[in-house]
């Protein structure tokens, strides 16, 4: 499976919440990223997110649309984000919601890792593309 590495930009906008959703301690942001490299795409999503009690821990789902091209093949998908920290350990899942590729990325399917270095966002997305049946 092909794995390429990138960088990308992201901005995270609070958003506001229905009275009930806001009293029972969820957050809600959207995202707007650029994503740099192989991976050349812009992507809008949705965050929801919540923080726990205890210092250190939450967690957060998100769901993104990827827009551009991917090694020059053109289309979008969709990425889905379940994440947690447990005591200031984090665990992040990244993958690619099935059958969401569209044009040249029907098929698509893999996961996706996110590092932050230095403050610079990063990617390692391996994936693969499925002949069509």
């Amino acid at each position: 499976m092909p794995s390429i590495t990138g960088t990308f930009d992201v901005t995270i906008t609070p958003e506001t919440l229905s009275d009930t959703a806001a009293q029972s301690g969820l957050g809600r942001l959207s995202l707007a990223k650029r994503y740099h490299g192989a991976l050349d795409a812009s992507a809008q999503g949705e965050m929801l997110s919540v923080r726990a009690a205890v210092a250190g821990s939450a967690g957060y789902v998100a769901l993104e649309r990827v827009e551009g091209s991917l090694d020059g093949r053109h289309g979008s998908f969709y990425l889905q984000h379940s994440g947690s920290m447990t005591r200031g350990a984090p665990a992040l899942s990244v993958t690619v919601v099935p059958d969401t590729g569209t044009q040249q990325l029907q098929g698509l399917s893999g996961s996706l890792l996110i590092r932050i270095e230095g403050g610079k966002h990063y990617y390692d997305f391996t994936y693969e593309i499925a002949e069509a049946p």
